[in-house]
């Protein structure tokens, strides 16, 4: 989709009192035909419907439920509501297309009062349902008429996507783009400003260990598996491996972690020292530094062995962690959540309290073996939960993404809420009214060839942070954090992402968007 398309078709796009405007009040010399539908994907069935209906008026107007409305499956629509309602704009026969903000077409019905109502033959099959009655009789409060469509041709725009979800990733990008009015300059300026932004990391540091054995086979008196050691590789992960992001990223981090008294210690204060981190350990001999460590043969996780302290830390050394963060004067502070101690119940409204006014307000969770509430950081400015937590924090295994994403918006009383979906990419929430048309939006996943996974959740809340420090732009920090979390995907190992590696990301995207080799 290029920009000279969207704004061929674009100003057919209009509210419903835009077009009553338009077409004028009742009787008119022309007759308007109206009909309303998801459109999620446009099929040839949806397309007799409109032709059907434009044969029987001067004027035909095509209505949409709005995304937050639909509610036919977890991750509809596929195609979002302004995309949606580009398509049909496309169409020569569709001369106003509006989005309907509200769960019903009953409001906009009164609003543009058609002299005609076109629904398809399957809502007469057996017998009119109840929502069909009420606009039946919506529309004949003001003495307009519902017709019925021939039912010759009948497809299920679910049934066609049950086959196989529509990939249209570009499109959506590109009508973002178009519609918050940012190109790829902008993200590539956002990408440049990021260099020495301040910003305070406090969370759980995890020691990764990769056991790397080969199958001897197994024993035969008893069911165990022989392994031959091979070697051992430990990675700095957790918390620690967020600040070490925005390091890459270009920011001035500072690092506040709990870690025991050990060897795991001298590996991570080595590690991150080296990664120009400015480290405020706390060291506590009762615990040890979290340590995972998975035994792996032939490509295959045999066995995980946790070495880990799971209950809270100390009312002491939750107040050193307190008198760090309040230490904190300008940028941000990012709380980074595996609740291996530092953050539960008890802990965290001291901590959050620390946080001084004025301070740009980050909180993520991604707890894996356990389980923690992104709804306790109340009142951050950026939220980043996977959809396993956001789920697990309201007890909603249930809900579309939309409404999910809405109710933890409201729990948690964020300014930003940027739902991770997996390979599905992300959903964004945003504005204080987050009903209006425009507070949610999805990118999709740019990942090309996949690798490995792990860190990408590090890799998006690091550039996420630093690009809505910089522009304010939820729209520009969802995409290049989207983009950072998709070269993460393409390398293998949780490897700090760098800026040269999201613009050269960015530079590809723009040669595909340009239809460039």
């Amino acid at each position: 989709m290029t920009t000279e398309f969207a704004e061929r078709y674009k100003h057919k796009i209009k509210t419903a009192e835009e077009i009553a405007e338009v077409i004028g009040p009742r009787p008119r010399k022309k007759k308007v035909i109206m009909c309303h539908g998801v459109f999620d994907v446009v099929h040839p069935g949806h397309l007799r419907h409109l032709m059907f209906a434009k044969s029987k008026a001067d004027i035909l107007i095509a209505s949409l439920t709005s995304d937050q409305h639909i509610a036919k499956g977890i991750y509809r629509p596929h195609v979002p509501e302004q995309l949606r309602a580009m398509n049909l704009a496309a169409f020569e026969i569709v001369d106003f297309v509006v989005i309907d903000p509200n769960s019903k077409p009953l409001e906009n019905l009164l609003t543009i009062k058609p002299d005609l109502f076109a629904k398809g033959y399957e809502y007469t099959a057996s017998g009119l349902p109840q929502k069909t009655q009420e606009e039946v009789e919506t529309v004949q409060s003001f003495g307009g008429e519902v017709i019925f469509t021939p039912g010759d041709i009948v497809y299920s725009s679910s049934k066609l996507i049950e086959l196989e979800a529509p990939r249209i990733p570009m499109e959506k990008l590109l009508m973002l783009m178009q519609q918050e009015q940012f190109g790829f300059d902008d993200m590539t300026r956002a990408l440049k400003s990021m260099a020495g932004q301040k910003v305070h990391v406090a969370g759980d540091t995890i020691v990764d260990s990769y056991t790397e054995t080969s199958m001897i086979g197994g024993q035969t008196k008893t069911p165990t598996i022989s392994v031959l050691y091979q070697g051992r590789r430990d990675y700095v992960g957790g918390a620690a491996i967020v600040a070490k992001h925005l390091a890459a990223a270009g920011a001035d981090v500072t690092f506040s972690t709990v870690l025991g008294d050990d060897g795991y210690k001298d590996f991570v204060l080595a590690d991150l020292k080296e990664a120009g981190i400015k480290l405020k350990p706390i060291i506590d001999p009762t615990r040890p530094t979290t340590n995972k460590n998975a035994v792996v043969a032939g490509g295959y996780r045999l066995l995980k062995i946790d070495t880990l302290d799971n209950s809270s830390v100390s009312d002491e050394i939750a107040g050193k962690l307190a008198r760090q963060i309040r230490s904190t004067t300008e940028g941000a502070v990012v709380f980074s959540d595996f609740r291996h101690g530092i953050f539960n119940r008890r802990t965290i409204p001291s901590l959050v309290a620390a946080i001084r006014p004025g301070i740009f307000k980050v909180a993520d969770s991604q707890v894996a073996s356990r389980w923690g509430n992104i709804t306790e950081f109340k009142g951050f400015d950026l939220i980043t939960p996977n959809e396993r937590e956001a789920r697990f924090s309201i007890a909603d295994q249930d809900s579309g993404i939309r409404p999910l994403a809405s109710q933890i918006y409201d729990a948690a009383e964020c300014g930003t809420l940027i739902l991770k979906l997996g390979d599905r990419g992300v959903l964004t929430c945003r504005n204080s009214d987050h009903h209006l048309l425009d507070s949610f939006f999805v990118v999709d996943s740019f990942v090309d060839h996949l690798e490995d996974a792990v860190g990408a959740g590090d890799a998006l809340l690091a550039y996420a942070t630093l690009a809505m420090m910089t522009t304010g732009s939820a729209p520009i920090a969802t995409v290049l954090g989207s983009f950072a979390a998709a070269v993460e995907c393409e390398q293998d190992g949780n490897v700090p992402v760098t800026p040269a590696d999201v613009l050269k990301k960015i530079n590809a995207i723009q040669r595909r968007a340009n239809f460039e080799n």
